[in-house]
């Protein structure tokens, strides 16, 4: 029937639909990733992409129903769990130490990747580019205002992920230190495999990157990893 081929979408642009998540989830992840967040550029790209297959699977996956009279058709029904559901994933980003609440930011990204991803797969691409480009913009030119604006008020939160040995703690403590950082709280949890985690509260002086501070601290012995929150 001439008026179910709205219901049928080519592969061409069911490949254009994917591709076009993947590179503006891919865009978002990049940010994170280049700013040390520990869900980056894989993590947005997979949400993305994925929200757009829920949306065409919602949308074209049911078409061969459509002739069944019993059957009731409602694209938005699998589509409207992704907004839900996304929060799982969100949470797992979401950090609490003390009075200090991490990840949010990157958790609230997660969630708009996942919108973004929909508004492709049902053919919104002005509407998911423009959504792209205010992220991007919000996460980073509106991070660089703020660290001008309010530099002197914001504490940053470094975790490090480094082998458990005698003396890693004053180390790391002497480097930050020298580097004219001043710790304000000091948490260490037990990891696995003789791996520690240790979160530093630490309020940078005006002249200071949080950067340098990552690079002084990867450049220690035993440090595997560290994140900025």
């Amino acid at each position: 029937m001439e008026g179910d081929s709205v219901w049928v979408i080519p592969y061409g642009e069911t490949a254009v639909r994917l591709l076009i998540a993947t590179l503006l989830g891919g865009l978002i992840g990049w940010e994170r990733e280049r700013n040390n967040h520990p869900a980056g550029f894989r993590t947005h790209i997979l949400v993305c992409t994925g929200s757009a297959l829920i949306m065409l699977i919602s949308i074209y996956g049911f078409a061969p129903f459509m002739e069944e009279s019993q059957v009731r058709f409602s694209p938005d029904r699998i589509a409207a769990q992704v907004v839900s559901g996304i929060g799982f994933l969100g949470a797992g980003t979401i950090l609490r130490q003390g009075f200090t609440v991490s990840g949010l930011t990157t958790a609230a990204s997660l969630w708009v990747v996942a919108a973004i991803g929909l508004a492709v797969g049902c053919g919104l691409h002005f509407e998911a580019a423009l959504t792209t480009i205010i992220a991007l913009v919000s996460l980073e030119l509106l991070n660089r205002a703020e660290g001008i604006l309010f530099h002197r008020k914001r504490l940053k939160v470094v975790r490090i992920h480094a082998v458990d040995q005698p003396g890693l703690l004053g180390e790391l403590s002497t480097a930050m230190g020298k580097a004219g950082t001043s710790i304000r709280q000091v948490l260490i949890d037990d990891g696995e495999e003789s791996v520690v985690e240790i979160t530093f509260t630490l309020r940078l002086p005006p002249d200071k990157k949080v950067t340098e501070i990552i690079e002084i601290v990867r450049e220690i012995s035993g440090v595997k990893s560290v994140y900025v929150d």
